[in-house]
């Protein structure tokens, strides 16, 4: 009985130990609907023009926004109201733009987000109400019909003098669930013979193991590698007619991602950001502060006493250049094979700048140490 319990221990301690060795492995793989979009399941983009009413004054100004001026025309003349040969002057409309994103397999009578921005010279939509306005598809059918109050992220408020603040973008405003979906996009998922899943950061590596993951868990055979964004599953008879399941079963296995060495460098903000696989080669690295000082001090030359005639008190520049450079620069060394974190603490250590490192990397790639490529935006 001793050694039962010896032994039930012993297995208990080694399950153990590989629960945490499979706990180590995978904790910095990713799941496979993190790093992939499957195919036919995406966002489409709709667009539509429309009027925003009643604005306190602060609306398009008719005169000068004939597209305004015709669009409200328009709009009396199906509520049976004549309006043409009369100057309007109402300030209280303004011609907007309206854009929403149409979730995947959406349902007639769901509800979606739109946004809305003036077209014309409205100084804000605070108040406003969106008229019934139709939102179309690039291949012109209409997907969806938005209507209600304007939602505004900011405010503009001015007084007699002409003094004013603006916080945020007045011209821009959201209705939450503003949309209604009237037509479906035909879309049969369980029915297709294969699922195209296209990688999101295409690296050869990173697809093969997708691969060999779905290949692991459903069969083999069963997907394969078409490219590097690309990997294409075929449906198994025991999914046929089931393709939600089976991507239900893949999406979220574990796979080991990789990607090239990369930098990439913002020079407007002096933003860096370095991959965890750069690495470089030997090279010294020195930041040296060169000052170069110029002092003007022009001197004036009189002429002596009984000089000759038409001797004339002059002014005579004088130049005094020195140079010099800041005491305490430093080299500082990295050797073969050296991490981001070796050559960030390097760096660092001569008190290099986010500014001056983006020019001392560029150096080292010009020296061809630097094992990444460089993308300057």
């Amino acid at each position: 009985m001793k050694l039962c319990h010896s032994l039930t221990r012993v297995l208990a301690q080694a399950a153990v130990a590989v629960v945490l060795v499979c706990a180590a492995s995978t904790a910095h793989a990713a799941r496979i609907k993190d790093v992939v979009a499957f195919e036919g399941v995406r966002e489409n983009m709709l667009m539509g023009y429309g009027l925003v009413v009643g604005l306190n004054g602060t609306g398009d100004k008719l005169q000068n926004n004939a597209f305004t001026e015709q669009s409200l025309i328009g709009f009396l003349e199906r509520q049976g109201v004549n309006t043409r040969g009369v100057a309007l002057k109402s300030k209280n409309v303004a011609a907007v733009t309206v854009t929403a994103k149409l979730p995947p397999f959406a349902r007639a009578g769901a509800g979606i987000d739109i946004s809305i921005s003036a077209l014309g010279d409205a100084k804000s939509l605070l108040g406003g109400t969106l008229l019934a306005t139709s939102l179309l598809g690039p291949d012109g059918n209409v997907y969806a019909v938005a209507q209600g109050p304007v939602t505004i992220g900011g405010f503009e408020a001015s007084g007699a003098s002409g003094s004013g603040i603006t916080k945020g973008v007045p011209t821009n405003g959201f209705i939450s669930n503003g949309a209604t979906v009237e037509r479906e996009i035909d879309f049969r998922l369980n029915d297709m013979p294969s699922v195209r899943l296209s990688l999101r950061n295409p690296d050869v590596t990173t697809a093969k193991n997708v691969m060999q993951a779905i290949n692991q868990q459903v069969g083999a055979g069963v997907s394969r590698v078409d490219d590097p964004g690309t990997v294409t599953v075929t449906v198994p008879t025991a999914y046929k007619g089931d393709v939600v399941g089976l991507l239900a079963d893949i999406e979220t296995l574990a796979v080991e991602t990789d990607q090239p060495a990369r930098i990439v460098v913002d020079e407007a903000t002096g933003t860096i950001v370095m991959g965890e696989n750069v690495r470089i080669s030997t090279v010294a690295v020195a930041q040296g502060n060169l000052i170069v000082k110029i002092e003007e001090t022009p001197q004036v030359s009189q002429p002596n006493p009984f000089a000759p005639e038409g001797a004339e008190t002059v002014v005579v520049p004088r130049s005094d250049v020195t140079v010099s450079e800041q005491a305490g620069n430093k080299i500082a060394v990295l050797q073969e094979g050296a991490t981001l974190k070796d050559l960030v603490g390097g760096l660092n250590a001569l008190g290099v700048g986010p500014r001056d490192l983006i020019t001392i990397l560029q150096t080292i790639k010009a020296a061809g140490a630097l094992q990444a490529d460089i993308e300057t935006r």
